[in-house]
Order: structure tokens, then C-alpha cells, then sequence
């Protein structure tokens, strides 16, 4: 077979059949190096595709996002029900009529819908999907195994469409790559590490024996992505080895998807096995969207699960990105909104801020600007970022990890919960701050908070391995946290802390460890010469406010009102 490269664009819906106005990905998504090019699709290849149909009242939804998460406000921890949030951005009987009638009329009745009926996933061969879409042509790539069916051309939709659709999903978006140093095993290099257990990390943040949960109705969740999974026999091991000095669960409660049959995934291991010793003795359940289906994408699976459940955990850690470049504007928006969805369900949505620091894009000769990462970037998302001990013989206080992504959105605008914080950190670090060209300013800075991430040990086919670093790991320690916070604040009568940010920002850095040294990697040239942002004092784009200090960070977060 032969490695082929393709320029993939999104096309910003054009009003005409007339191509117009494409978004292109270019250097973003290379089929050659990494995806291998078998051929064309037959006709009568099945396709899944999902169509996001226009919502209607986003900002009413986004007004109400801030009241629940504002602890100023008298609507704070006021949440919806999914029928509610249904009620408030269910698209027109007007776009669902005229999207429903456009597939009925190419012959697509195969359809299912989500509760809030804003989208649609359709079955359909390939012939029918290139009519359906002009300007599709779908082929089939391999890479380690997976194959995918992706369009190698934009697509159009007609005049009376395209005013009712945000984006169909399952053409063009590959599967990421796992890059250098993200969510795997580190070589070791002579030099002794202490190895991160959950001894060690309740040692750090100071959760006693007592810190385990003890509410009934408290869950928390991970969700899987790219063939990960995790093996109930890994978790049971791993508790038996690192779990002797606390209450804890050995068995994962509920698996939403196909678990698969797959090798175990040092990645879904790291996940479930953190979350659950942070978050000890809690109810956890496993999204496992491994995107069999040729043309499915596993991310936006589970997009779709938390609009069509009722019933969902409070606390979600997603380990999981793409960078912001390499998507489109009108993709990233919308799924915005779906977080927005969320967090006026008071749910907690928690992501890994990246592993590639504050990463690097090239623009052309000697130029270079930093990349950052999506849904780490989001505003509506809590984002943690990494950090290693500065003694690694003990548990010492903690410095920028090197690999901790982080940075400034070069799509989405600051959200005014963040501003004095980064205005602060802005004016404060001047000079040690990159040069201007290389970082947007006025975007949503990221990430929020951070946590331990370097040198953990996972079980994995029944066999511990050590020296496992990333933001994958951060996140379901942070996230488990949270998770025991709920169950103490369920306790007094209190909701969920729901959408934390706003809050987060407004403590200033109370019941969290400030991180002020290290700095992040960043692009190898002439004028950064591979250092990104540096920590500081208060929040700061590498660390976030910093790391959890359990008994402070539960008692700042256990007030009904808490004192700011």
C-alpha cells in the first residue's frame, strides 16, 4: 500500500452548491504519517454519520450556566434536569423538519436521535453519503491496526440546509495521535524516582484513612477513547497491592459502551485505577467509546451519551485532545455548547491539559507561534496541568512538570471568571514571559488547577509497571478529589459542585498548594529555546491555581455560600 497525503477541509456550510469559504487543516492532519491510504470505499460500505442540528436560546443556556456556577448568585447550585436543558436549546420545528425532510428525500430513514433532539445519527451506504454531501469522497486508512473511513474532500450542503446544522461528524476529523511523552510509560535513565501510589499521593495531599466516600448515590466517571481498555483483573490486582492502607472499591460499577476485548491500555488503566484511589469507596463508571465503527468518532460518542442520559455521575475526567488548529471553528463552538449542557446539570467536566507543554506550530521559515489544545482550552471545563516532586526521593513539595500543557486559546475569548487572575499574572511576570507573537493574550487561558503527574505506577495484565507520566494521570487524582468533595457537601444537604471554575477563581488559590517553580517545554528555536510559560506565585498558565490540599481545598468548598 502506498502512504498518501491529503489536505482535509471543513467547510463552513456553504449557502450554495458553490464551493466556498472551507476552513483547511493543511499541515494538521497528515495521512502520511501516520494513516496509510487502502483505497476507496465500495458503494455499499456503511457509514454512521451525526449531524448536529442548530440549538436554539445558547445564550440563554450560557446565562444560566453562569448563575448556577456563580456562588454570588441566588441561583447558584440551582441545576437542571435533562429535560429542562432539553426544553430550553431543542432545535425549531423548523430545522428538524427541514433536516429530517432533506435525508428522507436522499432515502436515509435508518436515524436516531438524542433526548434533546439536536442530534441525529444516521445510517447510510457510501454512495448515498457522497449524493447526500457533494464533494465527499470517502477511502479507507489503516494505522496500527484501526481502520477509519474518512472523506478526502470538503463537502456543501444546500442554501435551505446549511441554516440548520453546525456540522455532520464521521467525514473528515482522524483519530489523534498519541505524541511523544503523553499517557505512556517513560524509559528510566539511571536516576532513582520516587514512584507515585495512592499512599504517596494521599501522603502529598494530606487525605487521611477517614477520606473515603460513604454516600450511596455519589459517582464519579472516566471516559476511553482510541481501543483503551481497562481489565477488571488490572484494577482488582492494583487494589490489592496499593490499596491496603484505605476503603476502597475493587470493581468498576458500570461500563457505558463495548468495553472490548482489546489489550489493556496503560492509559484506561491509569484512569480507573487513580480516580479510584482518590475518589476511594466511590461508585465509578467507565464510558468506553472505543469508535468501532469504521466511521464513527469515539469523542463525539460520548458527546452524545451525556445528552441522552438522565442519570449521570457528577465528576467526568477525560483524558483527551486535539490540537485547536486542527479542528474547526464551528466543530469546537459546538461542542462548547455540549459542555455548557453539562455543567447546568452540575456536572463536573475535568480535562488533561496536554503533555506537549505549550506545544509549537510552524508558520513558515523562522516562524513559529505556540499550540494549544482542545478541550483543554474550553472555558467551560475544568483543565489540570502537571507537576513532579522537587526532591524525587521524598515526598517534597511540588514543581512544574515540564511536559504540563498549558497556555492561551487562540479561538475562545477570556471568560471574565479568569480575567484579574491573568491580568495578574500578565503584568506580574513580564519579563519572563514568551514574546507577544507567540500567544494570544485576551483567550481563555488554561489550565486551572494541576496535580502530580510524573513517575506513577499502573497495573497493567496483571503485571505493576512503573514510570508512568502524564496529565492523564493528574486529572483522575484531581477528579476523584472532587468526587469525595461532593459526597461530604451531599452530606450537609448541599448540591454538586457542578461547573467549578467560577468558583474555582473566585478562592484565589485557598485549600490548593501554589506551584512558583519550573517552567513548561515549548518550541526548539532561536528565541524561546524550548521553554513556554514558567510558573509563578497565584495562578499561572503551566500549574493553574496549583495542587489540591484536601482538608484546606474541602473546607473552602463545604460552605453553602463559601467565604471568598
Amino acid at each position: 500500500s502506498v502512504s498518501i497525503r491529503l489536505t482535509f477541509s471543513i467547510p463552513l456550510l456553504c449557502t450554495s452548491l458553490v464551493w466556498c469559504g472551507y476552513l483547511e487543516y493543511d499541515q494538521d492532519v497528515l495521512i502520511s504519517k501516520d494513516w496509510t491510504h487502502v483505497g476507496r470505499a465500495d458503494a455499499s460500505d456503511e457509514l454512521k454519520l451525526t449531524f448536529a442540528l442548530k440549538q436554539q436560546n445558547i445564550h440563554l443556556l450560557e446565562e444560566r450556566l453562569r448563575l448556577v456556577s456563580d456562588p454570588d448568585s441566588a441561583h447558584y447550585g440551582k441545576y437542571l434536569s435533562l429535560e429542562e436543558v432539553a426544553s430550553l436549546v431543542r432545535p425549531s420545528e423548523l430545522t428538524q423538519k427541514t433536516v429530517h425532510s432533506w435525508l428522507q428525500h436522499h432515502g436515509i430513514s435508518s436515524c436516531h436521535t438524542v433526548h434533546t433532539q439536536d442530534f441525529l445519527q444516521c445510517t447510510m451506504t457510501a454512495e448515498i453519503a457522497e449524493k447526500l454531501l457533494p464533494g465527499s469522497r470517502f477511502h479507507h486508512y489503516v494505522r496500527d491496526g484501526q481502520s477509519i473511513v474518512r472523506s478526502s474532500g470538503p463537502y456543501a450542503v444546500s442554501d435551505n440546509v446549511h441554516q440548520h446544522l453546525d456540522f455532520v461528524g464521521g467525514l473528515h476529523r482522524l483519530p489523534p495521535t498519541k505524541k511523544d511523552g503523553n499517557r505512556k510509560q517513560q524509559k528510566f535513565k539511571g536516576e532513582v524516582h520516587l514512584g507515585v501510589t495512592p499512599a504517596i499521593l494521599r501522603e502529598r495531599y494530606n487525605l487521611t484513612a477517614a477520606d473515603v466516600g460513604s454516600d450511596q448515590d455519589n459517582r464519579q466517571a472516566v471516559a476511553q477513547f482510541l481501543e483503551q481498555y481497562y481489565h477488571p483483573a488490572d484494577l482488582a490486582e492494583f487494589m490489592s497491592i496499593f490499596g491496603r492502607t484505605f476503603k476502597h472499591l475493587s470493581e468498576v460499577d458500570q461500563v457505558i459502551g463495548t468495553q472490548g476485548e482489546g489489550k489493556a491500555g496503560i492509559e484506561a488503566s491509569l484512569d480507573v485505577e487513580y480516580i479510584m484511589s482518590t475518589g476511594a469507596n466511590i461508585s465509578t463508571w467507565v464510558f468506553s467509546n472505543s469508535g468501532r465503527h469504521e466511521s464513527q468518532e469515539p469523542f463525539l460518542q460520548w458527546i452524545l451519551l451525556l445528552s441522552n442520559m438522565s442519570d449521570l455521575p457528577r465528576v467526568h475526567t477525560i483524558s483527551y485532545g486535539d490540537d485547536e488548529d486542527s479542528l474547526s471553528t464551528a466543530y469546537m463552538m459546538r461542542i462548547n455548547t455540549e459542555f455548557m449542557k453539562a455543567g447546568v446539570r452540575g456536572i463536573s467536566l475535568l480535562f488533561a491539559s496536554g503533555d506537549n507543554g505549550a506545544g509549537c506550530r510552524h508558520m513558515g521559515k523562522d516562524q513559529n507561534t505556540f499550540r494549544p489544545s482542545f478541550p483543554a482550552s474550553s472555558p467551560y471545563v475544568t483543565t489540570v496541568g502537571g507537576t513532579s516532586f522537587k526532591n524525587p526521593f521524598k515526598v517534597s513539595y511540588e514543581v512544574t512538570d515540564y511536559i504540563s500543557g498549558g497556555g492561551f486559546s487562540n479561538v475562545f475569548k477570556m471568560p471574565d471568571y479568569q480575567a484579574s487572575a491573568v491580568e495578574a499574572y500578565l503584568k506580574t511576570g513580564t519579563s519572563a514571559l514568551p514574546p507577544a507573537s507567540y500567544f494570544n493574550t485576551s483567550g481563555r487561558a488554561y489550565p486551572d488547577m494541576a496535580a502530580l503527574s510524573k513517575n506513577y505506577w499502573v497495573v497493567m495484565d496483571r503485571v505493576p509497571i512503573p514510570w508512568v507520566s502524564g496529565t492523564s494521570a493528574s486529572t483522575p487524582v484531581v477528579g476523584g478529589m472532587l468526587s469525595l468533595i461532593n459526597g461530604q457537601r451531599f452530606a450537609k444537604g448541599l448540591p454538586a459542585l457542578g461547573f467549578l471554575n467560577p468558583l474555582l477563581y473566585k478562592l484565589k488559590g485557598q485549600g490548593l498548594f501554589d506551584v512558583t517553580e519550573g517552567c513548561q517545554q515549548a518550541c526548539l528555536d532561536e528565541q524561546v529555546q524550548g521553554k513556554g510559560f514558567c510558573s509563578a506565585p497565584s495562578w499561572d498558565p503551566v500549574t493553574g491555581w496549583g495542587t489540591p490540599n484536601y482538608p484546606a481545598l474541602l473546607q473552602a468548598l463545604l460552605n453553602e455560600r463559601p467565604e471568598l
